[in-house]
Order: structure tokens, then sequence, then C-alpha cells
């Protein structure tokens, strides 16, 4: 599995992002062990995916360290506006998850295999545990309404 990280240095503090294919999302969305997985599919110009993202940061920030949690964030932007527009985005929001940016722009192809009822819009997010799977194809108004879903 190999994972591209691009840096990005507006300021002092520096942003990876990983760039993913078909295989490595595929990797990420099936992890098996003791840390509960939310994995997040949005993307810059989607209205309702950029107002929910504050509640994944504080999900992320304000989850005891005794139940492992990690917060994935996948931008579905195009890989040209990565730097022009992702990163920046990323920077001024103060975004600290791990992000990727999805290469395999024929969604068609990989969409079935996050989630069979997806239909490929988003926001949508993935909740792995363990060997459970949840997922919902919808935006979350609350940081209450996300931790509800995680936490069922």
């Amino acid at each position: 599995m190999l994972f591209l990280l691009l840096p990005y240095s507006a300021t002092a503090q520096t942003k990876s992002v990983g760039l993913v294919g078909k295989e490595e999302l595929l990797a990420i969305c099936s992890t098996e062990n003791d840390t509960t997985y939310v994995i997040n599919f949005w993307a810059t110009w989607c209205k309702p995916c950029v107002q929910e993202l504050p509640f994944f940061e504080e999900l992320q920030q304000s989850h005891p360290s005794t139940e492992p949690l990690k917060v994935v964030l996948v931008s579905l932007d195009f890989e040209e506006n990565l730097h022009k527009r992702v990163l920046p985005f990323l920077e001024k929001n103060n975004i600290r998850s791990k992000v990727y940016l999805m290469t395999d722009t024929r969604y068609h192809g990989w969409i079935d295999d996050v989630n069979n009822l997806w239909s490929g819009a988003i926001p949508a997010t993935l909740v792995v545990r363990k060997n459970k799977k949840y997922f919902a194809e919808r935006s979350f108004d609350s940081f209450q309404d996300l931790y509800d879903f995680v936490h069922p």
C-alpha cells in the first residue's frame, strides 16, 4: 500500500494530505482492530460537508483516550484542486484530523465497495468498529447528532 503525502506549509504548522486510490481507500474502510474509525466523505465545494466538519474535529479532540477513535476525512475534490483549494481550506479551518484526497474519480467503480446503499451523494460517513460498519448518507446537524451516530 502506497500513500503519497503532500505537505503544505503556509504557516508554521504543516498539514499533510494523503493521495489514495480505490485499493488504499478500501483498506482504510475495512480496518479491523480496537480503534473505531469514523470516515467522512466530503469536498470543499459541498456546503453541508463544510458545515459539519467542525463536529468531526470536535469528535476527534474530545474523545476519551480509553476508547480509541480516529477520524479520517476523505476529500472528493479533484486532484488538480489540492494546492489551490483543499490545502488552503484545511489550513484556514485548522483541520487536525487525518485527510486523504481520493484520486480515483471513477466513483461507480468503488462507491458500492464502501457501502452498497451509497448513491454517491456527499456528505457521507462510514463508521467501522471491529467487525461492524454503520453508514449514513446525510449531513449531521450538530456534534450531538454525530456523536449519537458514532455511539449507537
